[in-house]
């Protein structure tokens, strides 16, 4: 992708924070103009998270601008947003290869850049890591300031309270920067969220500061007690009063987009000693007017024309696992009035928008809280309401205490919807739903499900809810195979496999949605095909008629192989005695970076053609 760098004469000078920091402060207005533009000209040839890195141009530049990066320390929080923080980091000419195979990474990512100083993906460590820097600096007697900046969404996360309230107790130098623009991914949620939009947004406050201080500009005695009297009310109305009884000094709220206020203000801040949290209110899309209009919409974007008013329309194709779910919870809503649906702020990517509109008293975006959204789902589940909590696979690891002491130790009949199983692809390491399986099949008390096409989903997220107990049905991101569901809901037998195919010698047993990519290997081998549907409890009547039939097992999943469903049957084997040979193919023991999904299944020997290659020189050999 080539762009003239001819538009750009100031960033083309910036390449790097220390050449930022060569420029004259006057300039730095044009400087963020220009890279927002260039952010605009890249991400719509490219694809990626958009809207987040608009809202954030004036604020990196300042911060690199003012900082000493990379000995100083920069953390961003998730880092959707850190898209103009990579721009000014060296990474300028890899930007149109971000999120694809082999390109740069979506989220800031400490083998790529010593610039990227803490690699995230999951929202609400920034203000932990910087803290950990703050006190390794000041043992270290080297002067390193840290930053952390953390979104208004991000910042609901418990995690986040505890950071602060540890930070305030101990007191390191460091600066927190609030990022406060409505907005996470979805919208906002939840009374804090609702108590700065009300008061920072508000007339009254503002007009009430604002006129004061006109009316007694001109005499000096009433003019410094207005101020003194301001202060109090401050304290009385704006978050300033909760930070500052956290222990922090609290400055704000300022504009976020005035790139010269920034500078001026965080210079400042830079020299103050102990906790400090700086407001800034900025806009999510900033600079560009459909994001501006639709930030959610615009958070994450596949390629499309800037100079057009909406987002290209996607292309019809097969239909999407979420899709199904989303289908599925608003059937069963009509049929039970105790559904109830929690998500943690994921309300588009799980599709529970229509249940949201439909059944807006049954729904429960937590906010960026997994471990609340597990343990509210346990308190519905002991008055015998029935929780379905929607979340994807990565996300759940958040709140595994959580599943493990308050939901499955207690035996309560709630129902996991696990979304983006297996491979997600183009988010990387942090978001690959690689470990879910190995995690939950060692708990007691639950049970696992893996639908290999949509109707096997739906008819799974049915038995799971009408199962006396816990339950989890993972499903992958993206297509399904192209079947239809039936729009009746079966109850299916617990732990009950199916034959797909009878052969000879060698049975291949699938979990999940690999089933279709094990066809080709099963019928070149005349091998039996095996559509497992449960982790746990597995088909162990199926598995005992294997053994007695069969010399080569391949287990095929979308999950790590270590302590995965494959290992699920490998245990079960050795006590039964089986005395052939196993093969267990799926996620390997190491982290999975990012590139399409096809791509990934590729290159682990996943797809139909590896999977067939694996078998033919695993039955071949032995």
């Amino acid at each position: 992708m080539h762009i003239d760098m001819t538009d750009y004469p100031l960033l083309t000078k910036a390449n790097l924070p220390e050449q930022l920091r060569q420029l004259p402060q006057e300039l730095l207005p044009q400087l963020s103009q220009e890279l927002r533009h260039f952010l605009l000209k890249t991400v719509s040839q490219s694809s990626g998270h958009f809207a987040s890195g608009l809202g954030a141009v004036e604020l990196t530049v300042a911060l690199h601008y003012v900082y000493n990066t990379p000995f100083d320390r920069l953390i961003w929080d998730v880092g959707h947003q850190a898209y103009p923080h990579k721009i000014l980091t060296g990474r300028r000419h890899k930007m149109h290869t971000i999120r694809q195979k082999e390109g740069l990474h979506p989220f800031p990512y400490r083998e790529e850049s010593e610039y990227d100083i803490l690699s995230v993906g999951h929202s609400s460590t920034s203000i932990s890591a910087a803290m950990g820097m703050a006190v390794a600096a000041a043992q270290a007697k080297n002067q390193r300031k840290v930053v952390a900046v953390i979104g208004d969404g991000a910042i609901t996360a418990g995690m986040a309270f505890e950071a602060l309230n540890h930070a305030g107790e101990v007191k390191p130098d460091m600066l927190v920067i609030l990022n406060d623009n409505e907005m996470s991914i979805s919208e906002n949620v939840g009374a804090l969220n609702q108590y700065f939009a009300r008061i920072l947004s508000g007339s009254f406050y503002t007009s009430l500061r604002e006129g004061g201080k006109k009316i007694l500009r001109g005499v000096p005695p009433l003019h410094d007690l207005a101020s003194k009297a301001e202060e109090h009310f401050k304290g009385m109305v704006t978050p300033g009063t909760f930070f500052e009884e956290l222990g922090f000094n609290y400055i704000g709220p300022i504009d976020g987009h005035d790139v010269l206020g920034l500078v001026d203000t965080i210079r400042n801040m830079r020299q103050l000693k102990g906790p400090q949290l700086l407001h800034i209110v900025t806009k999510k899309g900033k600079g560009y007017a459909p994001a501006e209009a639709d930030p959610i919409g615009y958070h994450a974007v596949a390629k499309f024309d800037p100079s057009a008013s909406t987002q290209p329309a996607k292309k019809p194709g097969l239909p999407v696992f979420s899709n199904i779910f989303g289908q599925w919870i608003c059937d069963m809503a009509e049929q039970d009035e105790r559904l109830q649906a929690i998500t943690p702020a994921m309300r588009e990517g799980s599709d529970l928008v229509a249940f949201s509109k439909r059944f807006p008293n049954r729904y429960f975006d937590v906010a960026i809280a997994e471990q609340h959204a597990v343990t509210l789902a346990a308190g519905m589940a002991i008055e015998g309401l029935k929780p379905v909590v929607a979340i994807y696979s990565s996300f759940l690891q958040r709140g595994y205490d959580q599943l493990i002491h308050d939901v499955a130790l207690q035996q309560l009949d709630v129902l996991f919807a696990i979304d983006r199983a297996g491979i997600v692809g183009a988010d990387g390491p942090t978001h690959q739903g690689a470990f879910d399986i190995s995690f939950m099949r060692c708990i007691p008390n639950i049970t696992i499900m893996v639908p290999s096409d949509e109707n096997e989903c739906r008819q799974m997220l049915y038995t799971g809810y009408q199962h006396a107990g816990v339950a989890a049905v993972r499903y992958p991101r993206g297509s399904g195979t192209g079947i239809s569901a039936n729009s009746t809901m079966e109850l299916l037998p617990i732990g009950k496999a199916r034959l797909v195919r009878a052969g000879q010698q060698l049975a291949i047993l699938a979990f999940g949605p690999l089933l279709t990519a094990c066809q080709q290997a099963a019928a070149a081998l005349d091998s039996t095909l095996i559509d497992m549907r449960f982790v746990k409890p597995l088909d162990e009547h199926l598995l005992l008629q294997l053994i007695d039939s069969h010399s080569h097992i391949i287990t095929v999943e979308d999950n790590a192989i270590m302590g995965g469903a494959g290992s699920a049957v490998n245990e079960f084997l050795l006590q039964q005695g089986f005395r052939g040979k196993v093969l267990n193919l799926g996620l390997p023991d190491h982290f999975i970076k990012h590139g399409a999904q096809q791509e990934i299944y590729q290159e682990l020997g996943l797809d139909s053609a590896g999977i067939s290659k694996h078998a033919e020189r695993f039955f071949q050999k032995n």
